[in-house]
């Protein structure tokens, strides 16, 4: 893929899941890439693997460094590490530790790093931003109050930036999956198994829909294509949306 061939790529949160499935693919297409991931072992373990440069350690303050040993330059950055805790459900005490971490990672990482980078883009005219958001940034999760509301602001930011600078060379792809197979959905717990496993896919088949989406130029990254029309229905009846949505949150608690 000529997008991608011989590009300098930074994957964060690549040590397992999601972002390994990006990082071996990108390697497979020409690229190098830096693996980035709290997870040194990950990190080194695939970046052995796909003939990178493993780089360890928080993703907001990996710019710098993966510049570095990229020569100088990074072509495109793949804002992929995310969490998932939550502990946000109204009726609990608040946990304000889940929710300053999940806008940490979940948003303001991707706004450090685009901050970054956006000068030597604009300045060249190229640039290529990747942000693993979510089906939940365009809909909701249920139990998952914090993550939900981060991913809806990791969203909001990927489109503010495509709307921004694409006349001036940046190209921006928001990847909005459902249930992906990794740690992530394990964690999830009851929530997951009855919203996101029965329709779970492979991390491979997240970076398919990736790849899809830069050969043909597309912002967003649907891997569940039915995302689209629950997208659809949210918006054109929202009070029927949310009734149907709510449903399944009478449905969860039922379990529990």
């Amino acid at each position: 893929m000529e997008a991608v061939q011989g590009a300098k790529v930074v994957v964060t949160g690549a040590g397992g899941g999601i972002g390994a499935a990006l990082a071996r693919r990108f390697a497979a297409h020409g690229a190098r890439v830096v693996v980035n991931d709290l997870d040194a072992d990950g990190a080194k373990a695939v970046a052995e693997e796909i003939g990178g440069i493993a780089l360890p350690g928080d993703a907001a303050t990996t710019v710098d460094e993966a510049r570095d040993a990229l020569g100088g330059t990074v072509d495109i950055y793949c804002a992929n590490a995310g969490v998932g805790c939550d502990g946000a459900d109204i009726g609990r005490p608040l946990d304000e530790r889940a929710w300053s971490l999940s806008w940490d990672v979940n948003v303001m990482a991707h706004v450090r790093a685009a901050h970054a980078l956006l000068p030597g883009w604009l300045e060249r005219g190229s640039g290529r931003f990747v942000s693993t958001v979510s089906a939940a940034g365009l809909l909701t999760m249920i139990g998952a109050a914090a993550y939900s509301v981060t991913k809806h602001g990791a969203y909001a930011f990927a489109e503010w930036l495509s709307l921004t600078y694409r006349h001036r060379g940046l190209k921006v792809h928001a990847i909005c999956p459902q249930g992906v197979r990794t740690g992530m959905l394990d964690a999830s717990g009851s929530a997951g198994d009855l919203v996101l496993r029965p329709t779970a896919i492979e991390p491979d088949d997240v970076a398919d829909a990736l790849f899809r989406g830069i050969e043909e130029d597309r912002f967003l990254i649907l891997p569940h294509p039915e995302v689209a029309e629950y997208y659809r229905a949210r918006a054109a009846d929202p009070e029927r949306w949310l009734g149907g949505m709510n449903r399944i949150q009478q449905q969860w608690e039922a379990t529990r």
